[in-house]
Formats: C-alpha cells, sequence, structure tokens
C-alpha cells in the first residue's frame, strides 16, 4: 500500500465537521476491498464490517477513527462596489491566528468556489490594532465573484473547508491539513490490509466518526448501535518541537503513543504495550487526567460500557495547515491494530475482567 497517496487522498478531501459526505465517500473507496458490508447510520458515521473466522456468535472489536477536520462557516455575506465576501466563523477549534491568507473552498449548495482569506493591511487598521492578531470581524473570504453570483449560490450556513495539498518532507516527513485525524483513518486502513492477510477470529468495525471536533457525535452513537465487546479510539497527539513541552509531547517518528486514564481501560493498555512487545515496536505512554478529548471518551461510556484502549499518533503543529506526521508513525499504528486483533481469542474477555479482579483484590 502507498501510504503517501493513501494519505494524500484523504487529506486533501474536504469534511469539515458537521458536513463528511465527501470524505466518507472517499474513506468507502478505501475500505471497500476489505469490508464484508458497510452501515452507514443517521447522523453520517461509516462502519466498514470486516468479519472474523470463528463460529458465530462472534466478538467484536471496534476501530474508531475520526474523519471531520477543523473548517469555517459562513455567518454574513457583504458587499463591496458590486463584489461578495464572506465574514465566517469557526467549526472546531480553529487557531484564528493561522487564518490569514490561507486558501480555502466554499462549499455552497450546488456548486463548489475557491476562495482565499484576506483583510486591510494592518496599517490600514485603526491604531489600536495594529500589529496584533486579526479577528474574525477584520477577516473576509474573497471568492472574486459578484455579489449577484455569490447571493445565488452561496448562503449563511455553508461551510468553508481549506485548500493545502499534502507534501512530502524529509525523512518520510509529511505537511498538510486534516492529518487529525486522517492519519488515524489511514491507520485503521492499513490495520484492515493487515488483516486481509491474517487469519482473525473476532469481527473487525472500523468507523470513520463524524464530528469529534465538535462534540465526539460519532463516538458515542456508532457504540451504542453496534455494541462492541472491545474498541480502541485512535487520534494524534501533540509532537514534540522547539519550545514544546517535555510532558505530555511526543518525537514524530518514535511510534504510537498508548494511553493511560480515566478513558482507557488498563487491561486494553496492557495487551496492546504486550503486542507492541511481540512486533519489537518502538512505543510510547501518554497520560490524561480527565477526559481524553478524543472518541475515546464517547466510546467507552456507551451502554454498559466497553474496556477502551487509545492509540494516538505523534503530529505537529495541530490544528494548522500545516501539520505534519512521519509516515512510519501511522504505518505502525495500523500494523499494532492488526496484529492485536489477530491475536485476539476467546478468552480476551475472560482475561480482562480477571485482570481488573486482580487489581481490585490488591487495594
Amino acid at each position: 500500500m502507498d501510504t503517501f497517496k493513501l494519505l494524500q487522498t484523504l487529506t486533501e478531501t474536504p469534511g469539515p465537521s458537521g458536513n463528511e459526505k465527501a470524505i466518507a465517500q472517499t474513506v468507502r473507496e478505501w475500505w471497500n476491498p476489505y469490508a464484508d458490508r458497510f452501515v452507514s447510520d443517521h447522523v453520517g458515521n461509516l462502519m466498514a464490517i470486516k468479519e472474523g473466522s470463528g463460529d458465530g456468535p462472534r466478538r467484536t472489536i471496534l476501530l474508531a477513527a475520526h474523519m471531520d477536520e477543523i473548517a469555517l462557516m459562513v455567518h454574513q455575506i457583504v458587499e463591496h462596489n458590486g463584489n461578495g465576501f464572506l465574514r465566517v466563523t469557526n467549526v472546531g477549534g480553529v487557531d484564528i491566528r493561522h487564518l490569514y491568507g490561507q486558501m480555502v473552498v466554499v462549499h455552497g449548495e450546488n456548486k463548489s468556489f475557491p476562495g482565499v482569506i484576506g483583510s486591510l493591511p494592518g496599517a490600514m487598521l485603526p491604531p489600536e490594532k495594529h500589529n496584533k492578531p486579526f479577528g474574525y470581524e477584520e477577516l473576509v473570504v474573497d471568492v472574486g465573484q459578484p455579489m449577484s453570483t455569490v447571493k445565488a449560490e452561496i448562503s449563511v450556513g455553508d461551510f468553508v473547508s481549506f485548500r493545502q495539498p499534502l507534501r512530502k518532507l524529509l525523512n518520510g516527513r509529511i505537511s498538510g491539513k486534516a492529518l487529525d485525524n486522517r492519519a488515524s483513518v489511514a491507520a485503521v486502513t492499513i490495520c484492515l490490509d493487515y488483516l486481509s492477510q491474517r487469519q482473525h477470529s473476532w469481527d473487525v468495525i472500523a468507523v470513520a466518526t463524524v464530528q469529534e471536533e465538535t462534540r465526539l457525535l460519532g463516538a458515542f452513537t456508532s457504540a451504542h448501535s453496534q455494541e462492541p465487546d472491545l474498541a480502541i479510539a485512535i487520534d494524534v497527539t501533540f509532537g514534540k518541537g522547539p519550545g514544546a513541552s517535555d510532558t505530555g509531547t511526543f518525537e514524530l517518528g518514535s511510534g504510537p503513543a498508548l494511553d493511560l486514564g480515566p478513558n482507557v481501560h488498563t487491561g486494553m493498555y496492557k495487551a496492546l504495550k504486550k503486542t507492541a512487545e511481540s512486533l519489537e515496536m518502538s512505543i510510547s505512554t501518554g497520560t490524561h487526567s480527565r477526559a481524553s478529548g478524543t472518541d475515546a471518551f464517547g466510546v467507552q461510556v456507551a451502554r454498559s460500557g466497553i474496556p477502551t484502549g487509545l492509540i494516538s499518533i505523534p503530529l505537529r503543529y495541530m490544528h494548522t495547515m500545516v501539520e505534519s506526521v512521519d509516515m512510519k508513525d501511522v504505518e505502525r499504528c495500523g500494523r499494532l491494530m492488526g496484529e492485536f486483533i489477530a491475536q485476539l481469542d476467546d478468552k480476551f474477555l475472560d482475561d480482562l475482567a480477571a485482570g481488573m479482579m486482580e487489581e481490585d483484590s490488591k487495594q
């Protein structure tokens, strides 16, 4: 599998949080060779079911990687000298300091319009705003169209995605937009490819979830409807770089990070770590003290509770248009999940429960 081509296709397909139709179709095309069937639910989650070889009824494991991305939304249309301009607001955790000068695509009802985000030069703004970051009130999206066209084709509430190609850096590094979290969707794809060459007794439910960037919607609904026996959430985590804290950050190229914290079942952490050791794979350990801010939170609390693990891919410049990862980490993440699933047997859940009882007895 060409990892760069996979990531390029995924990241360059638009999928604002709340408008994931296009990216869902792209993910479906990549997952189609591995899936026995697909399920799409009312909120837009895409679920690929890969059946295991065990006798039915089989146990199931759910892999949750969100496919939505941060974006913008039109909230006002303004006119200047017969031309139409758009005022926008954020969808998800957009850092406004990165918006000025970006290329975008405005997704109208019937067609899309390329545009740029611009503003008056700083020297033309009021003195109190000189040498300060632009606010949303100073920024406009310019699609180069007359007001008549803008009013006819674009409406308040239309989504605006960022237009940024994926670029190769040196030593297997790449940079672009939406690697949070298309890198994890790519890892799930690599996992499915790995399992196509390995026997596995459990059914696998791969879910490209929606609206993680805004409210974890897809994690809650997919885990509730599918009722898996186990789950793994896959996301990105903060990569080390100049000025970054030594705690809670991870080197690009150092392998996946396995999380420990309230959103993670300790037995799942230990089992994933053991699998990594069997592969002689480098990993790191991350921690969270409250909610993890990932799909793991939504999956873990579905119905009566699901033993959940959390795997993260180190990423620099999160929530920008130049997010950067090491492709080896994406590939390792996929291979780790694939091997973990291939080793699952009928005793795993009993062993998981017994392990928790042993921990309780030591307290």
